[in-house]
């Protein structure tokens, strides 16, 4: 018996099981996450969608797609737990606002996330996608924009690489800056494919 992914699938379990939130979830609980205690990479994202909500398989959404082109990551080793651990903000859909998705519940990450964090041992990288991830992750100078973060990329390496959030809004975001993929985007799937490499 290994004690280690025991202990890991034991939290797995927990975390699939919880319901703290479920009075404020419009379409109930279904917690969605993924890893292992060698994962080499973590992603922190937002918080599943409709689409992740009905599948029960995280980023499995156009916002997925354009997240694996930038990392690189092909859909196996995207869903290689061993490899990667994908840990939203979040982990159950939120419902929806005025203007969209509402914020990620905020329960989950002060009580999930360190207990997650502690049993990855192997972890190289924690990619920060969107603001609520780099809000919690990352001692940012005040007023510093998510645009100004991802930009200044190399002050929160090599532990954090800070990313914008990959929905369909980041096509336009990516015309305003296309610092992104001329100079951020080589960078990550270098940093990727170097994380992953034994």
């Amino acid at each position: 018996m290994d004690p280690v992914a025991d202990s890991t699938n034991a939290l797995l379990r927990d975390i699939r099981g919880c319901r703290v939130c479920a009075d404020d979830l419009a379409l109930g609980p279904r917690p969605i996450v993924q890893f292992a205690a060698p994962s080499r990479i973590v992603i922190i994202g937002q918080a599943p969608g409709t689409r992740v909500h009905a599948s029960g398989v995280p980023w499995d959404d156009p916002s997925g797609e354009r997240l694996r082109e930038w990392t690189g990551l092909d859909s196996a080793t995207f869903y290689d737990a061993a490899k990667v651990a994908l840990v939203p903000m979040g982990f159950c859909y939120p419902g929806t606002g005025a203007s969209g998705d509402l914020p990620p519940r905020p329960e989950c990450a002060p009580l999930w996330h360190e207990r997650i964090l502690a049993r990855l041992s192997a972890v190289r990288l924690t990619l920060l996608v969107g603001g609520y991830a780099q809000q919690h992750y990352l001692q940012r100078p005040k007023r510093h924009t998510l645009t100004e973060t991802v930009r200044d990329f190399t002050l929160f390496g090599p532990r954090y690489f800070p990313l914008p959030h990959p929905s369909w809004r980041s096509g336009g975001w990516m015309q305003r800056n296309p610092w992104f993929e001329r100079d951020v985007a080589p960078a990550l799937r270098a940093r990727v494919a170097a994380a992953l490499t034994d």
